[in-house]
């Protein structure tokens, strides 16, 4: 804990002495971000989640809002429906996120619209099929 600055003393050399003092004892060597440039500020106007959005970054998190994950996990589901190595395997995977893009519809979220609808699971079914037998047709050496 730093002391009052004694009456009579200037401050400037006051705070000059506090920080030569720390200096020494070594308070400022294993300081994290030490050697570092500072974070650049890319705008101007104050954002008052800063500081959330540095530590999501620092952590390695990002939020998406629901419709926009939803979406994510869709696209995902298809090209695993596509990938998956059985038909019975293809309707659970596209059933499965059916159910939640309608309830998405049904019940929307606050943020943007889905924008999506449920995929209809005979088509990507016969697309399943389609790739399969694509794929078996390549010759492979």
């Amino acid at each position: 804990m730093t002391e009052r600055k004694p009456p009579g003393v200037p401050f400037e050399s006051w705070v000059d002495k506090q920080i030569r003092d720390a200096e020494r004892r070594g308070e400022f060597d294993r300081l994290p971000g030490a050697g570092k440039p500072l974070p650049a500020v890319t705008d101007t106007s104050y954002d008052e989640l800063w500081w959330i959005k540095r530590k999501l970054a620092r952590e390695g998190l990002s939020v998406l809002p629901p419709t926009l994950a939803l979406r994510k996990e869709a696209e995902d589901a298809l090209a695993a429906a596509y990938a998956a190595p059985s038909e019975r395997l293809v309707r659970k995977i596209i059933t499965d996120v059916n159910v939640k893009l309608r309830d998405m519809m049904f019940k929307p979220p606050p943020g943007p619209p889905l924008g999506m609808k449920p995929y209809d699971v005979e088509t990507v079914v016969q697309q399943w099929r389609e790739r399969r037998a694509a794929a078996e047709d390549v010759p492979r050496d």
